[in-house]
Formats: structure tokens, sequence, C-alpha cells
């Protein structure tokens, strides 16, 4: 299957991390990418030049994900800047301190559902409005970022995060079949753990470096290029027959 002509990725939370990682492995293999961050606009154009050295366009676009009106003017901005995205990879999201259900409280899980599950949907049906032949498009592609805690529940840390990448599997398998129609494949991939800020961010580092000896077959942490390949190949060619896939980066996990 030959790759369209021109390749517009879109990339949520795309100044750090897996995101960031995302954003230059697609550049290396010929996608232009706008790079989504909510407050570190610095950072997101440190990713932005990266992919312009690779010789590939960039466009910082800043956004609450959980914001409506913020994820239109997001899309908005690129289809000016770059033209309308033809991938998207919702990647934004966001652990809390470690915390029982019986201490956890209501605006910490509208936080949580709110940047991970309205954010993923919001910015979907933004992107299929673009990519779906009825409304003009030629098809594309749209990979979440799942996590190996929608399978093990992550009890006494973040149930609360685990909940809601759960709910990202079930969200991907019935997306990829409502729009599979349409030339669209969606399919997610669910990185165990890696070894990224977001942990040290929220005072898990010492637990997260435990864990790989005591939890993982393979006995170390993952890297975020490791999920990042694995995202950049959903969105290639080369994954032209899958859909609906649920793709374990997680070390045996």
């Amino acid at each position: 299957m030959a790759e369209p002509a021109r390749r517009v990725l879109l990339v949520t939370g795309g100044s750090r991390g897996i995101g960031a990682a995302v954003a230059r492995q697609a550049a290396r293999a010929g996608w232009d990418v706008a790079v989504n961050c909510r407050v570190d606009v610095a950072a997101a154009a440190q990713v932005a030049a990266e992919v312009q050295a690779a010789g590939q366009r960039a466009q910082v676009v800043p956004a609450d994900v959980a914001d409506e009106a913020a994820v239109e003017a997001m899309f908005r901005a690129v289809d000016a800047g770059l033209g309308p995205v033809t991938a998207l990879v919702n990647n934004a999201g966001t652990v809390d301190v470690a915390a029982r259900v019986e201490d956890m409280r209501a605006e910490r899980l509208a936080r949580m559902w709110g940047m991970h599950l309205t954010g993923s949907l919001l910015c979907a049906r933004e992107a299929i409005r673009r990519m779906a032949p009825r409304h003009g498009g030629s098809g594309g592609a749209i990979v979440n970022l799942s996590s190996a805690a929608a399978r093990v529940g992550s009890p006494g840390l973040y149930l609360d995060y685990s909940m809601a990448k759960a709910a990202i599997d079930h969200f991907t398998t019935g997306l990829a079949r409502e729009v599979a129609a349409d030339g669209i494949r969606v399919n997610a991939v669910r990185p165990g753990i890696i070894d990224t800020a977001i942990h040290a961010r929220h005072g898990h580092a010492e637990r997260v470096a435990a864990t790989a000896a005591q939890l993982i077959p393979m006995r170390r942490l993952g890297t975020a290029d490791e999920v990042a390949a694995a995202v950049v190949w959903l969105l290639s060619a080369d994954a032209a027959y899958v859909t609906g896939a649920l793709l374990d980066v997680a070390g045996g996990r």
C-alpha cells in the first residue's frame, strides 16, 4: 500500500517523553508533525526544531485537549499551517500522586477523565472530520496511547489512571469498527513501565525503578523510543491491514 503524498501527523502531549519520541521518529519516516502541548511551549518548540532538522515541516500547537473549543482551534491551526491531518496520535495524559480509592476526590477524577477520555475522543472526532471520504478526506490512521495498567489495575497507586486506560482500549476497539469502511485505521499501543519523567514528576521514580526487577520479565524499564517505534509502525503502510489492535510494549508484563 502506497503512502499518501502529503502526510501530516498531530501528536498530542508531544513536548516530552513518548510523544516527543513519536514526533522525532515520525519525522525520520517522512511525516510533517504538529506538536501539541498544554503549557510547555518551549519544550514543544525544541521537538519541532528536531522535526525540522530531519527535513520535515513542524508546527507547535498549544491546547488543552480536554477543552472542546481549544481542540477545534488546534485542528484549524494545523489545517492552516501544515494541511489537514492524515494521522493522529492521542498521547496526552497524566498520572497523579499515589492514592487508594478511598482517598480519591472528584477533582482528581475529572482531571483524569478529561485529559485521557474527553481529549482522546474530541481529537479523534476532529481527525475523522478531516480523514473520512464523506468530509473530503482519503482515510488515515489514529493511534491511542493506552497502558499495560489497563490490564493490571495499578492497585494502591493510581487505579483511576488504569480505569481511564481500560476505557481507551474499549474506545479503540469500537472506533476502529466504526470508521474502518472510511479507510481510517484505529489502534492502540499499551506501554508497560517506561523510563520517562512522568513518574518522577509525581513522586514515583523509586517505586518504578524497583518494579523493573520484581514484575517485568525482561528485568528492565522500557524506553520512549521503543514505544514510539511501535506507534510509528502502526501509522505506516506496513500496518495497512491492522485495525482495532491493542499492541503491548511492556517487556512481557
